[in-house]
């Protein structure tokens, strides 16, 4: 399978997005033609850059309003398009895109417009070279992929093919299965983007909204599978036309690009057994088993806080690295890695962002195979020396600033907390029924968020949930679960528009860190509330108008909401079942534990409390210009 991606897809001028391009992995590219008209340099010179960076043209585009002219247009038709066969074979490359008409003099008729692409399969023939017709979803008479291709049946010359494209084909609600009927060999070249589900101006929706597979709302797999049972071999590209991408990092779009075409196509070979598709052997997408730890950078005097904190959670120390300046504090499940030491990652962290959380423990299948299909998806393997009597375990940079680290139960790494850590006896603490991590929140700038959601999607066997706006006082934050089958693993991405949210603040003042806050899961709120208050614990205060509101919107009884106002818990209800929250007041730069019960099936995140306890965090900032304590 080769890899392509239009120029169009990201930012820069063409020297930058080529060298972006091959830097991610891709073949080829579409060389889109505003790209190359205004880069100064001649086509043969353009023709050799891209080969200079191991890629290939695979396509060059767009050639607009060719048919179904009158004669005088169509005799400029003809000579405009000598002139692209001129500059073409210049480049490098033998094929070119012409997109169906939106010319206003443009005349109806299979027949009509066949007979023109006859003809100008002769002229292609001449040169040695092919054109590839596409169905324009807002086209003037052609919008469908099934009229092009008969288009190009009619025509019926082999140096003219059809061009399939996942959007103009999706965006327009087509069944995609008619593509199954057209022979592969006739497909010249396949186009691929996703879109979020927005019923607007179909022309505006594609030139602003598109994103990667997999980003969006599109059955894209569904598309690309019926392309591949048509025995189609040619490249797999990616035509993308987004704002954010526009102005974004082109390394990290075009990576996003590359992740996004290995994982769709190893879904399409996993949905299609029966198809041969050149595509990597690669491990399925990886199941996760749950959260193995959370692990902190800090100094001193920040450890010495958390300890205190993580005391009145109820939390006891479990045990002492071996050789290292580390400890672990745990309760039921859960483990929370404290390191203060003056070497490795953990310390380059704390330089970096401050305290924060440095990397995060996932307890996988296999930690070689999530490793394996990490790497094959674009990601970068960690790896920093290993003393005596310590494990190398497998880990990759994560997206944002941390570490992911992968434990599996099939090996020793289970037993890391034996292997490695000293168990500790002064270190208890009153338990307070916490048994395990419900959720980690990361939090990234908004135009971060897809590659995130696709980070996730892409390596782990997780869906996407809706995107909720969260209202914070000072702008508006995007909020999008991506969790397991099972909840094994849930991770809600915060996107921050503005860094006058609680959210942006802690984006600048943690110089990018990414989790904000650990979600504790525990069986009964109320009796770990108590626990937590013997404990000294000193939850996030909710005001009175708060729990006034709760009790009228949604009729509750007097005694149940005093029960959640002597312990500050906040309260969600669904169809299914009902959500507690108790939240700690923030430290570091803006980072937090909540504690959370699910009850009966309730499956959210208790999303219209946020601005409530944004609201309520936001009262005890320290004001700018005042140290914070």
């Amino acid at each position: 399978m080769k890899t392509s991606i239009a120029t169009v897809c990201i930012a820069g001028d063409l020297r930058e997005k080529l060298a972006a391009i091959a830097a991610a992995g891709f073949d080829g590219i579409e060389i889109f033609e505003q790209d190359f008209i205004t880069f100064d340099a001649s086509p043969r010179e353009v023709g050799a850059m891209v080969r200079d960076h191991g890629l290939e043209i695979s396509l060059f585009q767009p050639f607009r309003d060719f048919e179904g002219l009158p004669e005088s247009e169509r005799a400029r038709a003809f000579d405009r398009m000598e002139r692209k066969f001129d500059l073409m074979q210049e480049l490098g490359t033998d094929l070119v895109l012409v997109c169906s008409s939106v010319h206003p003099k443009a005349l109806g008729g299979i027949d009509r417009m066949a007979a023109d692409f006859a003809e100008l399969g002769e002229r292609a023939a001449a040169r040695d070279l092919r054109v590839g017709y596409e169905a324009l979803c807002w086209g003037k008479h052609v919008w469908d992929h099934r009229d092009a291709w008969e288009v190009v049946r009619r025509a019926d010359h082999p140096n003219i093919g059809l061009i399939v494209d996942s959007f103009h084909t999706l965006g327009r609600k087509l069944d995609p299965q008619s593509i199954r009927s057209i022979p592969g060999d006739k497909i010249f070249f396949v186009q691929l983007a996703d879109a979020p589900m927005i019923e607007m101006d179909l022309l505006y929706w594609s030139r602003h909204f598109r994103n990667m597979p997999g980003e969006g709302d599109l059955d894209v797999t569904g598309f690309m599978r019926a392309v591949a049972a048509t025995g189609y071999d040619g490249p797999i590209s990616l035509e993308v036309f987004n704002d954010q991408f526009r102005g974004g990092s082109p390394r990290a779009i075009a990576l996003d690009g590359y992740r996004s075409l290995v994982w769709l196509m190893d879904q399409v070979k996993r949905a299609e057994p029966g198809i041969a598709i050149d595509v990597p052997e690669i491990p399925p997408r990886i199941r996760p088993e749950g959260v193995a730890f959370v692990e902190f950078a800090a100094n001193d005097s920040e450890a010495e806080n958390l300890r205190k904190l993580l005391l009145s959670l109820g939390f006891h120390r479990a045990g002492q690295h071996i050789a290292k300046q580390v400890e672990v504090w745990q309760q039921g499940e859960i483990r929370i890695v404290l390191n203060t030491d003056p070497e490795g990652f953990a310390h380059t962290s704390h330089i970096a962002h401050g305290l924060n959380v440095c990397d995060v423990g996932l307890t996988v299948e296999s930690a070689p195979a999530t490793v394996e299909r990490a790497q094959a998806l674009g990601a970068t393997p960690f790896s920093q020396p290993v003393g005596p009597g310590e494990l190398d375990i497998p880990a990759i940079r994560g997206v944002g600033s941390g570490l992911l680290h992968f434990i599996d139960r099939s090996s020793d790494l289970a037993d890391v907390w034996k292997i490695e850590f000293e168990p500790v006896a002064d270190g208890g603490g009153q338990g307070a029924g916490l048994t395990r991590i419900d959720h980690i929140a990361q939090t990234m700038n908004y135009e971060e968020m897809l590659t995130w959601s696709l980070f996730y999607i892409s390596l782990f066997d997780t869906r996407k949930l809706a995107t909720v706006d969260v209202v914070d006082p000072g702008g508006l934050v995007r909020s999008q679960a991506i969790e397991s089958p099972d909840g094994a693993l849930r991770v809600t991405l915060n996107g921050a528009e503005t860094h006058r949210t609680f959210a942006g603040r802690f984006i600048a003042d943690s110089f990018g860190s990414s989790v904000q806050h650990v979600a504790f899961a525990t069986d009964d709120i109320f009796a770990t509330a108590e626990a937590l208050a013997a404990n000294g614990f000193e939850a996030l205060p909710m005001p009175d108008n708060y729990y006034e509101d709760l009790a009228a919107r949604l009729g509750l009884d007097e005694t149940f909401v005093a029960r959640l106002r002597a312990h500050d818990i906040l309260y969600d209800e669904d169809a299914s079942g009902a959500f507690f929250q108790i939240y700690s007041k923030s430290f570091g730069d803006g980072i937090f534990f909540e504690v959370m019960q699910r009850k009966d099936g309730y499956a959210g995140y208790g999303a219209p409390n946020a601005p409530f306890r944004i609201a309520a965090q936001r009262r005890l900032m320290p004001q700018p210009g005042i140290p914070k304590r």
